[in-house]
């Protein structure tokens, strides 16, 4: 778990994702992590402008190609145990922290 985003007082990292009609939304990066004994990387985004007042956080497995970065969903349910448990962690980390 190398990388934590939370809590941090640094300009928002701000990417562009594609809608299923091609129109692109634009999404805050939260944090970005890497699981211990693997070489997969992961972010949680959020829509900067979210819909019905409500918040709702992506997770995406993803690979930087160059100045690029390429998502994938995560489709496998062991792995996204990994990711939810994680980001948990996180959370919960940052909530003591901020008591």
């Amino acid at each position: 778990m190398a990388e934590d985003q939370l809590g941090m007082e640094e300009e928002s990292e701000i990417i562009y994702i594609a809608d299923d009609e091609g129109n692109e939304e634009e999404f805050e990066v939260i944090m970005k992590f890497e699981v211990d004994g693997s070489e997969a990387k992961y972010m949680m985004v959020a829509p900067v402008e979210p819909e019905d007042g409500e918040t709702d956080v992506y997770a995406f497995r993803y690979e930087e190609d160059g100045d690029d970065i390429k998502l994938f969903v995560i489709q496998d349910d062991a792995e996204w145990d990994i990711v939810e448990e994680t980001f948990n962690t996180f959370l919960a980390e940052d909530e003591e922290e901020a008591n």
